[in-house]
Order: structure tokens, then C-alpha cells, then sequence
């Protein structure tokens, strides 16, 4: 089976959205690995880790060498790159960079500002993804 790839555009905050994407994929019991560049994905644990209680969602921002039990233990996985957690069939890539290698995923989810080289960025992996037959859904967030 195909990953879904879904990209949500017009994000006014895509830190707050990652985390109510992320507290959703949770609830529903996925595991999913978050691509982005470093200081992103820092930003992104603080923002989880300052959730309200409530809305806790155990995560793990992978800095160098992770004990594997521990990574396939976190439902939600914070890395640079997607060879870090195999075993999440979900991504969420929150870097400007294409993920090539998708035959192993369930899902992708995309998640684009309005800023010009977002927008850019998003067009050329959305073709990308398409010219290798996947199924597409776009949701225009503005918000």
C-alpha cells in the first residue's frame, strides 16, 4: 500500500500545529517521526514539553546515538533525518528537503507556511510525490 501524503498549506504557526497534529497522531496510537532542521525541532520539544498536562505527548528529540529500545518505546520521535526511527510508519516532515524514500510509510504529512520559499519548497515535493503515484490530499489551513 501507497503512503497518504497530506499537506496542510497556510500555517500561520506551524510549531502549533505540529503539536496538534502530533497530540492527534498520539490519541490514534501512531508512532511518528518528525523531520525538520535542528533548531526547529528543538523548538518543537519545548512546545511539547510545555503543553498542559493534560495534553502531554511523550516524545524524544534524537541528538546522537539512542538506545533502541528507548526509540522504539516513544510514540513520537524528533530527528534530522529519517533513518533515525524505521519503525515510525508516519512522518511528519517539517524540513524543506524531499523524502525519497516513502515505500515504508503509511503516512506523510506536510505541513507549509505562506512564506515564498515554504510555498516553493512544498510545489516541488508535491510533484515529486505525485509523479511517484501517491495519493495526495491538501488542506488549506490559513490559520
Amino acid at each position: 500500500m501507497a503512503a497518504e501524503v497530506s499537506f496542510y498549506t497556510g500555517v500561520s504557526d506551524r510549531l502549533h500545529f505540529a503539536t496538534r497534529l502530533l497530540r492527534k497522531a498520539y490519541g490514534s496510537g501512531a508512532q511518528v517521526l518528525v523531520l525538520g532542521p535542528a533548531s526547529l525541532l528543538s523548538r518543537l520539544d519545548v512546545a511539547l514539553w510545555t503543553l498542559e498536562p493534560t495534553d502531554f505527548v511523550p516524545h524524544l528529540l534524537v541528538r546522537s546515538d539512542v538506545d533502541a529500545a528507548l526509540l522504539r518505546a516513544t510514540p513520537i520521535v524528533l530527528a534530522e533525518r529519517q533513518d533515525a526511527a524505521p519503525h515510525c510508519r508516519t512522518v511528519l516532515n517539517l524540513g524543506a528537503d524531499f523524502m525519497a524514500d516513502v515505500a515504508a510509510l503509511d503516512r506523510v504529512l506536510e505541513v507549509l507556511s505562506s512564506e515564498p520559499e515554504q510555498v516553493q519548497a512544498g510545489r516541488r515535493r508535491y510533484k515529486a510525490y505525485r509523479e511517484m503515484g501517491l495519493d495526495i490530499k491538501h488542506h488549506e489551513v490559513n490559520a
